[in-house]
């Protein structure tokens, strides 16, 4: 984007957009489908990502930093109220018991920015379900008593029954992610929660070109922009809504379509 930016996008809009232009992410096109959107991407799966990543979190393991996301180290304690209050309900539903299934969760990047305020849970078990090269470095690296690694979302029901489903930042990149949501519903999870996720009041879902600065790493993804309503009427025959949420990074904007980043709560009925 270029650097006069300010001067030609109205201020509501940027007060929207500052977070995403503070980290040079960026958006482009509107694709027919996904295959059309992956061919203009360099994908997500790349070494060099996982490198940083894996750096970033035994950064954080060490305690030089508080967390990290997408590889970028924070020094400062920064919650997502809205995830904890998801996350500690069903705790307490379930007599101090939280097992978590978090699928794309990377090596653990929300367990680590939550860790403190759950350090009251008296049962927890964070279940990350990743791509084969993330599982096997969680296991070498990263894993502990409470976070565990796994190929697919059979081994980790197999070893620990959810009582919640995790989706932070990873549906929008999956090629079907309805194919996704079927089967993660399947486990019987009382509670369903999707963060940092993109939603539009469109009424049709948008796929997009997600661009990652240099300075992050060198990527750049196919991404899917979501109808908010086509998504919870397709979940409402089994979840009941509890609550919606807009993220800290705010809006951005595609093919002339402005959506925001947000998440859901839902409790199974």
């Amino acid at each position: 984007m270029a650097n006069n930016y300010k001067s030609w996008i109205p201020l509501a809009l940027l007060e929207h957009l500052r977070p995403i232009i503070r980290r040079g992410i960026y958006f482009s096109g509107s694709y027919v489908d996904w295959i059309s959107a992956s061919k203009e991407s360099s994908g997500y799966d790349a070494g060099v990502i996982l490198e940083k990543v894996k750096h970033a979190t035994l950064q954080v393991m060490a305690g030089k930093a508080v967390y990290e996301r997408d590889s970028v180290l924070f020094d400062e304690e920064h919650y997502s109220f809205p995830l904890l209050a998801g996350l500690l309900r069903a705790a307490n539903e379930d007599g101090g018991k939280l097992s978590v299934l978090d699928f794309g969760g990377s090596l653990g990047s929300s367990y680590f920015q939550c860790r403190n305020f759950l350090s009251i849970v008296k049962d927890l078990q964070w279940c990350v379900v990743e791509q084969p090269h993330f599982v096997r470095c969680g296991r070498e690296h990263i894993e502990s008593r409470q976070l565990k690694f796994y190929f697919d979302v059979d081994e980790a029901t197999n070893s620990a029954i959810p009582n919640v489903i995790l989706l932070a930042s990873v549906l929008q990149y999956l090629p079907k992610p309805y194919e996704i949501l079927d089967r993660l519903t399947q486990t019987g999870a009382r509670y369903l929660i999707i963060d940092r996720t993109p939603f539009s009041n469109l009424l049709h879902d948008l796929i997009t070109v997600q661009h990652v600065p240099p300075e992050i790493y060198p990527a750049s993804y196919a991404c899917r922009v979501f109808s908010k309503s086509n998504i919870l009427e397709r979940l409402s025959e089994q979840f009941e809504l509890l609550s919606e949420f807009e993220n800290e990074d705010g809006g951005a904007v595609t093919a002339g379509t402005r959506f925001t980043f947000g998440g859901l709560i839902l409790r199974r009925k």
